[in-house]
Parts: structure tokens; C-alpha cells; sequence
């Protein structure tokens, strides 16, 4: 009752600066500014944090905030973090976002939230969780992040109140801490209050805010001796004389919460508000906190202390009657003590009650004597239970209460667990399981409660996932199938970290105990798979005889079957077999099905499978197959490593295809989700590599460079098998530099660790194409048959694009009329395969020989067929090849064809047409309305992508 005093009168002393600030940002977010000032061109967010001590004002600046965004027409969203909320993941958004959409029925549910309703309904308690695995932290912070954007759009102008948010739950402030930075492009204002020192290190996004907060949290200070005597005057009268008002300043230290209870307390006894009166202060402030708070309590009775006790174990949001039976009380007797607390002003509400302040509800569950509270603890666990709310409203109780065998206590948090996984907070069904694992659990659910602990940390703490699994797999279990899951995952965690040999040898002691012939196939075929991606793997020959005989055998009729028939094609990717016969092997496996989000399987296999298409130049099968299984990730709501992987590889296809700047764009995407996955990761060492050769492809070495020194891509290298080829790409980028022999080296390292494995196929690994480029200049007779035994492999593979690129090495390391021969049939090989970067290099290569050997007409066609295929590209340093190359010949640019001008954005293409025109660069500048600077940037990158320089730009534009 004494912080409604203050919002009753809504006089808020000594806040203006915050308030003005407050009001600065709703003025932008409704477009009605202050003082006349002129409204911007669209509403403006913001993000504002308020840091403060208890009690210094933050929940009645919040009330204020919320009061005046309603009046302005503001959707508001309000949320507060509670002390013993904490362990409840996604508590404060769904205090947040579920108001706004529990109304809705199921169905139109289902049609405003999309794929996203299976990702996010479980974290905002709007439906049940979905069988299946869990989707990724990330994956459901994107689905929260798209819940909010949309309701910011559809509902504005909206403001986000969060109170209290050092208490939030780790779930729901890591989201927000991660979101809230984008509040200044949507119609949304982010309002955050905290105490600064009790602020967990995941939010620390709260403490240097971008914008118009001035870079850093707004901190609220104590009142001034002035503002608390005007406080006490408005709240006892203006006869409160100066002597009482500053010893009451100087009793609360200017807290505002303090000195609201106090004068609320020299109401209640009637202390004369004068001098001689002022002594009595102290004794009264006393009582406000801590243990005069305590012994205030106490003389209510044993009941009522019985039925505050249990609100404070039961939090915020406290329902009376649940209060009463963890408190054990009657309907009558809860209702008196409820009453009684409210007069006491301890407690507020009438359907819902909570404290009238964090402060007392702090005190009043620290004074409950320990044995007591964790019973009452366990009380409410069970109450929750029997109220129907469920193990995960019950498993925050638990967590507070004493093992002691109960195997209902296992079962309850058991449940809980898989709820919370499922809805996507693996950290909390974590800390539920542990505690199970406690208590402990019957002996024959040891192992099985190991298990669900192992696979709750699968995500976060792989390490801890071994150990979990590891000493699942030493209990006695009774269960086949649990033991084969445990298996399955633990040697599954082991590869994805790095740790292949391992994830081998788990299986393969398995597989010599394993009856079950199915189960055995299964394991068989995991075992294969990891195998597949050891970069160090001892016997790879054998193992791939051994792929092949099973291989050849099945019939695909299961999805085991199907993934050791995918394995088969990959494997004779790799070795080089004949196209056809990987093309073969990749129908075969596809045939019943191979879902790249299958249950308790990887998406390896379904990758390597779509990859083959790619590596024998069926590229339009490759990007059907990354779209559906990109499709799988994202209903699954995996976005993490899961669609990295996808993002780059596609990148990769693009890159293969001659699509360069597409290629940039996928690839960054996955560079960017790698990079939440963190560094060294699989899914971070192939985004990196992608993006290396792409940048060289596009003659940007030099930022190729930064990028592998930004990202240490260099040895050591992961002990999985990557592709492209860590190894094999860093010496092409060594070789791209002028760092030729360091780049031998490296090159004819990475052939000395595939060659024992058979790995032979130069579409794959093109490791001996660098090789012979970087030799040619020492040793060109080593280069030549390096090269010419790169082409008999290619050859060997048929792809037409890996026949073109081997033949073009070949012509680049030869001499003579050797050169003009590989080279057309290059082109005629290229030609024939969706390679568009690799043909243009091969024509401009050929063009630019044939200009050597006194053929200008026939290098002219050339040239020019490879200029446009460069732009098209987006091949810049190629282009920058072709033009110089057209310059020696004596050729004028010639008029650009549609193909080629439509790679100009609207505003290059203006600035060419000007230029054109005669226009100078301080003309152009004041035409298209840029600074001069700007002009210059857009003729250059006009010059770049057309090929010529501005004496011959009205020739290209020409019409006609």
C-alpha cells in the first residue's frame, strides 16, 4: 500500500530527467514530439534501462512508463522476473507475449504463428510440445524474435515493460538481452529495469545500449533531503515540520520505497510529524526491513504467518487458495490472513496476490526457518501437482527440496524435464535431472535417468554428455533399446565433438556384442558414417571394400538401409568412381525416403547424398534436395549448426555453379549462425572455407587473407573431414598470395594424407591441380605430371566440370601448341557442365593464348564470350583480366549485352548513363543527389562490372 501512495497522486519526485527521457522515446515511437519539434519520416523504437538499487524507485517509474505509453495508444507488453521464478524457463516471455496471443483458437493460432507455432507455442505454454527432438536454442530464439517483430508491427506503436529483470529467468533475458538492440527499427520502445550489481553476466546487452540512452543505462539515485520532505508533507500534511522531514531523509538514506513504509508506519501510530516527534524514526524505519519487518509479521498471528510464508515460497502471481493449502489452511482462515496482510502491507491483490514490494517478499521467505521452507517447498510441489498445473510448474519446488529416495519425486522431475527440453531449455531439464539423479532414483532407472541427463546437455555441454553416457552404459540396464539409444548418442556426441575415433570405437565394441541383426545394421551403418569424416582414419581401402559388398546387397527397405546405401555413393565420390555409378547409388538411397530431420538420426548422410548430385554436375537435383532439407531444419526449429551447414554448403553449390555473389551471401548467412555455434567448430571451419574460395574466385584476395587470419584458418586442422578441404584450400589461398612454396608444401602435405585413404576424385579435393600450379615455376616437369595425373582422375570421374577445370591446369602448366589444345577442349568440356566461373576462365585463359600465338579474331570471340560470362558471375578480378586482356589486343569495348547491364543496381546504371553523357563526377553527384565521393564509388563499380574505363563507356552504352 505505500508504493501505491505514490502511484495513486502519480507524483514521482525527482525523476524528470528519466521521465523526459521516457517521454522523448514515446514521442518518436508515436510521432507526437515535444515542443513543437518535427516529426520523424517513421516511428523510432528504442531501448531504455533503468539500474537501481532495491527499493530506489525502478517498479514506480515502470508503473508511470506504462501509464503514459497506454494513454498515448500504445500496445503494452509488462513482464516482471520474481526471485523464486527464476529456474521457470521462459517465465517472463510468456508473461510478456502470451496475453497477446492466448485469446486466439488453436487453428487461427496456428495460421498467424506458421511453422514457427511448433517452435515457440511449447516456450509460451500455448500448446503441448511435439514429440521429436527439440529445437535449438537458437532456432527458438529466432521463433521469439519473428513472435515479437510481428506483434511490434501488427500492434503498433508497442512498448516492452520488463521489471525486475535481474530475477528474469536465464531463458527469457538471454532472448531479450540478444533482441532488444533491434527495438530502433521497429515501431517499439524496450523498457528495462534492474539492480545492477544482482545482473547476470548473459545479459550484460543491458549495460552499453545503442542510441538515444546515451550509450549506457540510466541510474537511478536516492531522493534529495527536499523531495522526501515534500513526499512527507503530501502524504501527513503541510505541518510536518523541517526537523521531522530531514531525519526522515536521513533515516531511509532518500530510498524512496523506505521512506513511503515509514510515513505509512507515523500514520498508522499517529506520530506527530514535528520535532519532538523525530526520534521515534529510527525505531520505525527498523520495522519497514529485514527483522523488524520479520517481528511486525509475527504479531499477526500464526496463520497468517503460516499464509505469507507460503506466498513467499509460491512467488508472484499467488492464487489464494493454492496459498492456503501449501499453508494448510482453511477457505475462512486464509482469507483472514490475507486480509491481514493487506492491512499490514505486506500483501496486495484480491484475486491474485503479491507483495507490495520485492524487498518484503525477500525478507519474509529469508526468515523462514530452513527445515520449514523446504517442506513448504514440497508442499507446493505437491499442491501444483494436484491443481493440475503439471511437473514443470511443480520442478522448481523440488529443486529446493532434500533427497530422500522418493521415486514420485524422480517421476515428477523425470517429467518436468522432457517438458522443458522439448519447449527448448535444455539448461533447465538439466538442473531437474541432476537433482533426480539426487535423490536418487530407483536402481533400475538409473541408467535411464543418465541417459535423459546426458541427452538434455547434448547441445551445451557436450562434454558432460560422455561422462552422463558413459556411465549409463556401466549400469546394469535391462532395456536393449535404452542401451542402443545410449549408444547411438553417445557416439553421436563424440563425433560432433571432434572426437571420431572415439564415436568408431564405441560402436564397433557394440557391434561384437550386438544380437539383434537390425541393431547391428544400424550400428554398422553409424559406424561407417563416422568413419566416413575421421581425417585420420587407419584403413579406409578396407572399409570401403566392406561399404561396397554390404552396400551392393541391400535393398533400401528401411531408412538404415537407405543410409549405408547413401554412404556407398559417397564413398565412390570420393575414390572417383564413374559418375554414373555415385548417380546410381544416390537414386538407390533416395528412393524410400532420406529426411534430413529424421528422429535420432544425423543429417549427414542426406547431405552427402545431395552433394553427389552436385559433384557430378547435376546441380538443379542438389538445390531440390538442400531446399527440402533446409525446410526440415527450420520446421524443426533447428537454426543453429544444423542450418549453417545448409547455408554454406549451398553456398558452396552456388560457388560451383558460377554464381558468385550468391554464393557471398549464402555463405555469410552460415558464416553467421557458425559463429553462435562457435569457433572451431565443424559448421565454422566449412563456412570459412566456403568463403575463402569464394572471395578468391571473386579477386579479392587480400580480403580472402583477412579472412582466414581473422578466423585462424590454418593448422591444426579438425580431425573430421571437411570440405572443400581445409588443408587444400589454405595452400590455394597461399598460392594466391605469391607464397608459392609455402603453398607446395601445404598442397603436397594435404595429397600425402588423402592418398592413403583413396580419396582420388580432383572434383572433391582439387589438391593436385594447386599442386601442379604452384610447381610450375621450379620443377615444370613435375607440374605437368601432376596435372596430367589430376586429369586421368577427373576423366576417370566424367564430369564434365571436373574434366574442364583438370584440363585447364593442365594448359596453364604446359607449353606450346599443348596449351591452345587443353584449353578448347576445356571450353568444349565446360561448355557441357553448369561450372560458369570455371568456363569463364577457361575462355578468357584461351583467348588470351590464342592473342599470344597471332589470332586475334578468334581471341576476340573468345575473350569477349568470357568478359560476359566473368560479369555474370560476379567474377570482379576476372572481369579486371578480361579487360586488360582486350586492351593488349587492341579491342574497343563493345556494346554490353542486357545479360551484362542487368547486373547494374538502378543507381550505377544512372551514373553510367550520365557518364556516358559527358557528366562529371561533381554533375553526377548533384543529379543522383550523393556526395561526390559517392559518385566516384558508383563509377567505379560501373568500370569494374562493364569492363571499361569511362573513354569507352559511351561506346558500351551505345544504343543500338
Amino acid at each position: 500500500m505505500g508504493q501505491r501512495i505514490m502511484r495513486t497522486s502519480r507524483t514521482i519526485f525527482e525523476r524528470e530527467s528519466e521521465l523526459a527521457a521516457v517521454d522523448e522515446a514515446l514521442g518518436e515511437l508515436t510521432g507526437l514530439l515535444r515542443d513543437g519539434a518535427e516529426p520523424s519520416d517513421r516511428p523510432r523504437g528504442a531501448l531504455l534501462a533503468f539500474a537501481g538499487r532495491a527499493g530506489i524507485g525502478k517498479t514506480t517509474l515502470l508503473a508511470e512508463v506504462r501509464r503514459r505509453a497506454a494513454a498515448m495508444g500504445c500496445t503494452v507488453l509488462s513482464a516482471r522476473g520474481g526471485d523464486q521464478e527464476q529456474r521457470v524457463a521462459f517465465h517472463v516471455a510468456r508473461q510478456l507475449l502470451q496475453p497477446q496471443l492466448a485469446g486466439t483458437g488453436e487453428s487461427d493460432l496456428r495460421t498467424s504463428l506458421g511453422s514457427w507455432y511448433d517452435i515457440v507455442g511449447p516456450a509460451l505454454g500455448l500448446c503441448a510440445p511435439t514429440a521429436g527432438a527439440p529445437p535449438d536454442q537458437q532456432g527458438l530464439r529466432d521463433g521469439l524474435d519473428w513472435v515479437l517483430t510481428h506483434l511490434a508491427v501488427l500492434r503498433a506503436p508497442m512498448v516492452l515493460v520488463l521489471d525486475d529483470a535481474h530475477w528474469a529467468d536465464p531463458e527469457s533475458l538471454g532472448w531479450l538481452a540478444g533482441f532488444a538492440p533491434r527495438a530502433e527499427q521497429l515501431p517499439l520502445l524496450v523498457v528495462v529495469a534492474y539492480r545492477p550489481d544482482e545482473l547476470p553476466d548473459h545479459a550484460e546487452a543491458f549495460r552499453g545500449l545503442p542510441g538515444r540512452a546515451g550509450g549506457r543505462p540510466i541510474g537511478l539515485e536516492p531522493l534529495s533531503a527536499p523531495a522526501v520532505a515534500r513526499l512527507v508533507r503530501e502524504a501527513v500534511g503541510e505541518y510536518a515540520d523541517d526537523a521531522f522531514c530531514r531525519e526522515c531523509w536521513a533515516v531511509t538514506g532518500g530510498n524512496p520505497f523506505e521512506t513511503v513504509e515509514l510515513i505509512a508506519k507515523v500514520r498508522d501510530r499517529g506520530v506527530t510529524p514535528t520535532e519532538p516527534g523525530a526520534h521515534l524514526l529510527r525505531d520505525l524505519a527498523a520495522a519497514v526491513k529485514g527483522s523488524g519487518l520479520v517481528t511486525r509479521l509475527e504479531r499477526l498471528g500464526t496463520s497468517t504467518v503460516r499464509f505469507a510464508w507460503a506466498c513467499a515460497v509460491l512467488g508472484t502471481e499467488i492464487h489464494p487458495q493454492l496459498a492456503a493449502a501449501v499453508a494448510g489452511l482453511g477457505h475462512e482462515e486464509a482469507a483472514d490472513a490475507a486480509d491481514a496482510l493487506r492491512g499490514a502491507r505486506i500483501l496486495t491483490g484480491v484475486d491474485t496476490l503479491e507483495f507490495v514490494h520485492p524487498l518484503i517478499a525477500t525478507a519474509v521467505y529469508r526468515a523462514i526457518q530452513p527445515g520449514i521452507r523446504v517442506a513448504l517447498h514440497g508442499q507446493a510441489a505437491w499442491c501444483l501437482i494436484n491443481d493440475g498445473q503439471g511437473p514443470s510448474a511443480a520442478a522448481r519446488h523440488l529443486l529446493e527440496t532434500h533427497p530422500d529416495g522418493d521415486a514420485w519425486v524422480v517421476q515428477q522431475l523425470r517429467a518436468a524435464a522432457g517438458e522443458t527440453l522439448r519447449a527448448g531449455a535444455p539448461d533447465a531439464a538439466r538442473s531437474y535431472l541432476a537433482r533426480a539423479l539426487r535423490e536418487p532414483p530407483p536402481f533400475e532407472d538409473r541408467a535411464a535417468v543418465l541417459y535423459e541427463l546426458g541427452s538434455a546437455s547434448l547441445l551445451t555441454e557436450p562434454a558432460t554428455t560422455v561422462n552422463h553416457l558413459r556411465a549409463a552404459l556401466e549400469e546394469p540396464i535391462a532395456d536393449a533399446a535404452l542401451r542402443h539409444n545410449i549408444v547411438y548418442r553417445l557416439s553421436q556426441v563424440l563425433a560432433h565433438s571432434d572426437r571420431l575415433a572415439e564415436a568408431s570405437d564405441t560402436l564397433a565394441r557394440e557391434i561384437r556384442v550386438t544380437e539383434d541383426a537390425r541393431v547391428k545394421l544400424r550400428m554398422v551403418a553409424e559406424q561407417f558414417m563416422w568413419d566416413a569424416f575421421r581425417a585420420d582414419e587407419p584403413d579406409h581401402p578396407s572399409r570401403s571394400r566392406r561399404l561396397t559388398k554390404l552396400a551392393d546387397r541391400l535393398k533400401g527397405r528401411d531408412l538404415t538401409e537407405r543410409y549405408i546405401i547413401g554412404l556407398r555413393t559417397w564413398d565412390a565420390v570420393l575414390r572417383g568412381e564413374p559418375s554414373h555409378v555415385a548417380l546410381h547409388h544416390a537414386e538407390r538411397a533416395l528412393a524410400g525416403g532420406l529426411g534430413w530431420a529424421e528422429a535420432d538420426r544425423g543429417f549427414e548422410v542426406p547431405v552427402l547424398v545431395a552433394l553427389a548430385f552436385m559433384y557430378a554436375d547435376r546441380p538443379g537435383r542438389t538445390e531440390e534436395l538442400f531446399a527440402s532439407g533446409i525446410a526440415d531444419f527450420e520446421q524443426q526449429g533447428w537454426r543453429g549448426a544444423h542450418l549453417s551447414f545448409a547455408y554454406t554448403l549451398l553456398g558452396y553449390l552456388r560457388y560451383r555453379r558460377g554464381r558468385l555473389a550468391e554464393a557471398e551471401d549464402f555463405v555469410q548467412a552460415g558464416l553467421r549462425l557458425a559463429e553462435r555455434v562457435g569457433p572451431g567448430t565443424p559448421a565454422h571451419w566449412y563456412a570459412v572455407g566456403v568463403l575463402i574460395e569464394v572471395l578468391l574466385a571473386r579477386g579479392r584476395v587480400a580480403e580472402a587473407a583477412r579472412t582466414g587470419e581473422r578466423h585462424s584458418f590454418c593448422a591444426p586442422y579438425p580431425a573430421a573431414v571437411v570440405f572443400p578441404d581445409v588443408q587444400t584450400v589454405h595452400g590455394e589461398l597461399l598460392l594466391a598470395r605469391g607464397l608459392v612454396k609455402e603453398a607446395a608444401e601445404e598442397l603436397a602435405a594435404a595429397g600425402r594424407r588423402l592418398e592413403p585413404r583413396g580419396i582420388r576424385n580432383p572434383a572433391w579435393c582439387p589438391w593436385q591441380l594447386h599442386l601442379a600450379r604452384a610447381e610450375a615455376l621450379e620443377t615444370p616437369e613435375r607440374a605437368v605430371d601432376t596435372a596430367l595425373e589430376a586429369l586421368a582422375r577427373a576423366r576417370q570421374f566424367g564430369a564434365p566440370s571436373a574434366v574442364g577445370q583438370a584440363l585447364r591446369t593442365a594448359a596453364e602448366v604446359s607449353s606450346g601448341s599443348a596449351r591452345i589444345k587443353y584449353l578448347e577442349e576445356a571450353v568444349g568440356h565446360l561448355e557441357r557442365s553448369p561450372a560458369a566461373y570455371e568456363l569463364a576462365c577457361a575462355l578468357i585463359a584461351l583467348g588470351t593464348e590464342l592473342r599470344r600465338t597471332g589470332r586475334p579474331r578468334d581471341a576476340a570471340e573468345h575473350l569477349y564470350r568470357g568478359l560476359d560470362a566473368a560479369v555474370q558471375c560476379g567474377a570482379d578480378g576476372l572481369v579486371e583480366t578480361a579487360r586488360d586482356e582486350l586492351a593488349a589486343a587492341g579491342l574497343r569495348p563493345r556494346r554490353l549485352h542486357s545479360t551484362e547491364t542487368d547486373t547494374l543496381t538502378s543507381r550505377e546504371r544512372s551514373a553510367a548513363n550520365l557518364a556516358a553523357r559527358g557528366r562529371t563526377e561533381a554533375e553526377i553527384a548533384r543529379e543522383l543527389q550523393v556526395d561526390e565521393a559517392a559518385a566516384v564509388r558508383l563509377l567505379s563499380a560501373v568500370y569494374r562490372k562493364m569492363g571499361t574505363d569511362s573513354t569507352g563507356l559511351a561506346v558500351a552504352l551505345k544504343p543500338g
